[in-house]
């Protein structure tokens, strides 16, 4: 007996990226129809950006005011790339993003409308993959403008002191992976939003896995357990925005620049599938 294969028409591939897009919208109307995510994305970019600011501005007045540094010490030379990427200010943008990507998902569950949602559209799996795309996108751009904007602002300040020009070495990925923490973060938040689903057990689970976690892991005496710190977002990021030409004493089990990319690109991927899997196997 021959098999009957039923070929894809193109018609049916039409209709999904239709569909798709269908979907893209009502989540990106979602996102936007709260007015908490204009003040949290809005106010949460300006006070980060606000505090590298700050610190590029102290150092420029500090340096204004004291004997040019030795260029032949290194213990006495600034880094301006540090004023750009200042770790108490992407630690917030980090707890920001988290949080978003956390509220998209349990927000749907703790009101009840992701009833409706899977009512209206039963496969659960591209509902869960057009949220992923929206808010990756949507962090993407805001981790970028911060990026940018705290990068340029900082240097500008300190272009008397050293200042660095994206050319530099280190600077543009120093940027780049700035830019990338934010959806990041977001992703992460996502799943920690499907499996938990619950308002405040997923916020703190953002905190403890994006910033607690790391600090556990840390030191030199065990090789196993500086590897497991190597592997966080945090540990990575701070790889990343190290500035090439600064004298900072990396320990005895350094992260390289490869397994921080790694890392960067390791965790969403995980946070993805893992949203997607919790979602489409749990029931409501």
């Amino acid at each position: 007996m021959t098999a009957l294969v039923v070929p894809v028409v193109p018609e049916q591939r039409t209709e999904s990226r239709g569909r798709f897009r269908q979907l893209l919208a009502a989540e990106w109307i979602k996102l936007w129809s709260l007015r908490s995510t204009y003040w949290v994305l809005g106010v949460g970019a300006l006070v980060v950006i606000g505090i590298n600011v700050n610190s590029a501005r102290s150092n420029a007045s500090r340096l204004a005011h004291q004997p040019a540094a030795d260029p032949f010490n290194p213990e006495f030379r600034f880094d301006p790339m540090s004023t750009a990427f200042v770790d108490p200010a992407y630690q917030i943008l980090m707890i920001i993003a988290g949080s978003v990507g956390a509220i998209v998902v349990f927000g749907e569950y703790t009101s009840g409308l992701i009833r409706t949602t899977f009512t209206a559209v039963p496969a659960r799996g591209p509902v869960v993959a057009a949220k992923v795309t929206v808010v990756a996108a949507v962090m993407l751009v805001l981790g970028t403008a911060v990026s940018a904007a705290s990068f340029g602002v900082s240097q500008a300040l300190l272009r008397e002191h050293g200042g660095l020009s994206v050319s530099d070495p280190g600077a543009l990925r120093a940027v780049v992976a700035s830019a990338l923490l934010a959806p990041l973060c977001a992703l992460v938040g996502m799943a920690l939003g499907a499996l938990i689903r619950h308002a405040t057990g997923t916020v703190v689970a953002v905190v403890g896995v994006l910033l607690l976690l790391p600090a556990l892991f840390q030191g030199d005496t065990y090789r196993w357990v500086a590897e497991i710190g190597n592997a966080m977002p945090l540990t990575a990021w701070e790889a990343l925005v190290e500035n090439p030409a600064s004298h900072f004493d990396p320990g005895k089990y350094p992260e390289t620049i490869t397994e921080a990319w790694i890392v960067f690109a390791a965790w969403p991927l995980a946070a993805a599938v893992l949203a997607v899997v919790m979602v489409r196997r749990r029931d409501l």
